[in-house]
């Protein structure tokens, strides 16, 4: 198979091909070569078939036992791994030319892409453990049987809606990991894929179908505005990944599941304060793993002293990261695909050092500007600000690179200051200190000890529990046979 002409992907109209006369171009973001064209469907197109085919695309699934489902995802896994799959009419892709063009369209180096592309692979292989964890230990079976027991006690769960429509970002291909749990739990998902990244939501149904599983499972709809407020206002349930703005919109409304920005942190007890520098790699690594651009990443590290010498220690080993080729190894940092985003986050942080109280102590270790242009891509390089109080504009922001602001807050006000916090990972031992932490309902997900913000344990809950989203338990009495 050669690949000298440009693949056409198609919408998926529940299994069906569907090419659109509307078409866009997916471009390399350095070269601005066009690596596919894709169908674009409208809103109306979108609102006809979730309002006609989200009947069978859900009874194709309920009539598959979990124990079915599972299998698949398992093989799924490995086919998203390793295998050549279609991409298009007469093209097929392979796991490298994969990580090449998602490295071309979304500014990741090749290492990210595949480090996201393992976490996938754990998440569908792994997929028994991932659910014990969301259903709290429930045979599975229940799902099957409509009726069963838990812990002894008669239990019921009915689906809350027909299908999961899911609103897809372009910043980092790791995301779908938490939509799959749902094909594996009988619900079929409606895909809106992000501008730049195609490649994964694609890549993923393929694998699925090819495991056995149904085609009619799956829509998979490249469109505007109105078809992803379509798929959110007509799947019975929906999921959407976006900026503060995106998230406000959704926030009211119950059948949807907003991601948004993490404001993800770090917090460490005047207990370990004094061994800091023994919890240097954690705090790296919680700033900078795939390139800065996940809601885990930590956007704010909170002491209750050494703050300056902290965020001194942080500038030294995360400025002098640089931009590398995308194929190396050792890259780091990821481009921009639209420069002018990085534009406007690099002008955003020059507002906020204006304001008095802040200094970005990354900048003496850089050896040149935040922005940086690199083999014709942009990027932004990391950054560390020393803030002296919570108040400061950049204390609590988060950004699409390693950024991260240090100050000191005293450590019975630091749970109060956190805020609505997506990860804690909070480096004590002080029992007083954890349980209030325990006892913190702004906080999402909660590490105690030195654990990075970016591990993530997948038989927990992420950012919400998806079957307690998906299926809602019904009281049910029952009497005779």
């Amino acid at each position: 198979m050669t690949y000298d002409l440009v693949p056409h992907i198609p919408a998926l109209r529940f299994g069906r091909p569907y090419e659109s006369l509307d078409v866009g171009e997916v471009k390399d973001c350095r070269s601005g070569r066009t690596l596919a064209r894709l169908s674009l469907a409208n809103g109306g197109l979108v609102r006809r078939d979730l309002l006609f085919k989200q009947d069978a695309a859900f009874e194709a699934l309920q009539r598959l036992p979990v124990a079915a489902l599972l299998e698949a995802c398992a093989k799924a896994g490995e086919l998203f791994m390793r295998a050549e799959l279609p991409l298009g009419a007469g093209h097929v892709q392979s796991p490298e030319r994969y990580v090449e063009t998602l490295s071309a369209t979304s500014g990741l180096p090749h290492n990210m892409c595949r480090a996201n592309m393992e976490k996938i692979h754990h998440v569908l292989t792994k997929m028994p453990t991932i659910l014990k964890g969301l259903t709290r230990g429930m045979d599975l079976s229940v799902l099957d049987r409509g009726v069963g027991e838990q812990s002894g006690v008669p239990v019921c769960y009915v689906p809350m809606g027909k299908s999961l429509g899911v609103v897809l970002p372009s910043n980092s291909p790791g995301v779908n990991s938490l939509w799959l749990p749902a094909v594996a739990l009988k619900i079929p998902v409606v895909l809106k894929p992000g501008r730049e990244e195609p490649w994964t939501p694609w890549r993923l149904v393929q694998a699925l179908v090819a495991a056995g599983l149904p085609a009619e499972a799956f829509g998979f709809f490249p469109c505007d505005h109105d078809g992803a407020d379509a798929i959110l206002r007509f799947c019975g349930r929906g999921m959407v990944f976006g900026d503060e703005k995106t998230v406000a919109k959704y926030a009211a409304n119950p059948g949807i599941q907003p991601h948004g920005p993490g404001y993800s942190k770090i917090l460490i007890g005047l207990d370990e304060i004094e061994n800091w520098r023994a919890h240097l790699d954690v705090l790296v690594q919680s700033i900078l793993a795939n390139g800065g651009r996940s809601c885990v990443n930590a956007s704010a590290v909170l002491v209750p002293k050494h703050g300056r010498a902290i965020a001194e220690a942080l500038a030294e080993r995360l400025g002098p990261v640089a931009p590398r080729p995308p194929a190396d190894p050792e890259a780091r940092l990821s481009a921009f695909a639209n420069p002018a985003f990085a534009e406007y986050i690099d002008g955003a942080i020059e507002d906020g050092l204006r304001v008095k109280g802040a200094e970005d102590l990354a900048a003496r270790f850089r050896g040149g500007p935040r922005k940086a242009l690199f083999e014709g891509s942009t990027y932004l390089r990391p950054t560390v600000v020393w803030c002296d109080s919570f108040e400061h504009p950049l204390a609590n922001r988060e950004f699409l690179f390693p950024y991260a602001s240090v100050l000191e807050v005293p450590q019975e006000q630091a749970v109060r200051a956190l805020g609505p916090s997506l990860v804690v990972s909070a480096i004590t031992r002080d029992e007083g200190f954890m349980r209030e932490l325990l006892l913190a309902s702004h906080i999402d997900r909660l590490n105690l000890g030195p654990v990075p913000t970016v591990s993530v344990s997948w038989d927990q809950p992420h950012e919400g529990n998806l079957f307690e989203f998906l299926y809602h338990r019904r009281a049910i009495q029952r009497v005779g046979a």
